[in-house]
């Protein structure tokens, strides 16, 4: 099992440990380093700097959203940084929810997701092909664009740039069981929001027949702790905002998650108290037994013993959201 780096996506402002921490995880062998974007940061721009501070760690964005840019702009970023890296890049990509796809990017959500990430990938691969202009007649994507108020003037084209590698791997943030499924035949890689390495059954039925080398990166926070239920407050945090906050009452991708994996009423009941603008309290009321089955909190013994359950699953490489170089250092000595 790899080991990655995720940095996720900026707070209220740049975090200055990034760097640090990236050179950091290249330096301890780490594989791969990724960033991310909600509606702040974007996820290209700082792997770019990282990139030029770094000689050999892969590069992810995990994820890039869709609805943030066209599928050919999405393509010019990942070959674009594939070049200046020197054939690093790795393209993860995400639909999100329509919460924020229409409220911060001001698109309509596809009433048909599948297939309208489907069209998405199927317009980045071609470009990076380069076999020939970019022609794609989708419901969601039509390259070149055919609607009633096109000007009729639009032609096929392909890339002024030839792409270093047309086989740049492509990872899609998948949560519903179709979709999974789905990624498995058009991606190369799946970037799970929640791993359990107890309740590897919540994915099963859409993991049959997987390719050979598909990649399985889910990201799980790790600290190296004394008192496990203070190290699983940040965790609890983050499921809190997620399940709470990242998606309506009626419609939320992560809550339904989290019912799938078994905590069904508990995530009802984080949502009621998000929405209700009782915060605090819907933090404290995430399972601290949810938090701790997706993440490594403890003292260096605990994690050990329980990194042997995320090494004997179908995870082949674990995106660790470390708060030190302490943390990353412990772990890479454990996978060794």
């Amino acid at each position: 099992m790899r080991l990655g780096l995720a940095l996720g996506y900026w707070g209220r402002g740049p975090d200055s440990r990034h760097l640090e921490l990236a050179q950091e995880a290249e330096r301890l062998g780490y594989d791969s380093v990724w960033t991310a974007e909600s509606w702040g940061s974007d996820a290209f721009t700082p792997l770019t700097w990282i990139a030029a501070h770094t000689s050999r760690i892969r590069l992810g964005t995990a994820i890039a959203q869709m609805a943030a840019r066209s599928p050919t702009t999405t393509a010019m970023h990942a070959l674009t940084l594939d070049h200046l890296s020197g054939g690093r890049m790795m393209l993860g990509l995400g639909l999100s929810g329509p919460q924020v796809v229409e409220g911060w990017y001001g698109r309509p959500f596809p009433r048909s997701p599948l297939t309208a990430t489907r069209e998405y990938v199927d317009v980045v691969r071609q470009v990076l092909r380069r076999e020939g202009p970019v022609e794609v007649d989708g419901r969601f994507h039509a390259h070149p664009y055919r609607g009633e108020d096109a000007t009729g003037l639009g032609k096929p084209l392909k890339p002024i740039t030839h792409p270093l590698r047309a086989d740049l791997p492509i990872l899609l943030g998948a949560e519903g069981p179709k979709n999974i499924a789905q990624t498995t035949r058009i991606a190369d890689g799946w970037l799970p929001l929640y791993w359990s390495p107890t309740r590897t059954d919540a994915y099963e039925a859409s993991l049959t027949d997987l390719p050979e080398d598909f990649v399985i990166a889910p990201m799980a926070r790790v600290t190296v702790c004394d008192d496990v239920a203070e190290g699983l407050l940040p965790v609890k945090a983050m499921l809190g905002f997620y399940i709470g906050g990242m998606g309506h009452a009626k419609r939320n991708f992560h809550a339904d998650l989290m019912a799938r994996m078994g905590y069904a009423d508990e995530a009802r009941r984080v949502q009621e108290l998000f929405l209700a603008g009782r915060r605090e309290e819907a933090v404290l009321a995430v399972p601290d037994a949810f938090a701790d089955e997706i993440s490594l909190v403890g003292p260096r013994g605990r994690i050990a013993e329980r990194l042997e359950l995320w090494r004997k699953g179908p995870v082949t490489d674990l995106l660790v959201l470390a708060p030190d170089p302490h943390t990353l250092r412990v772990l890479a000595e454990l996978n060794s």
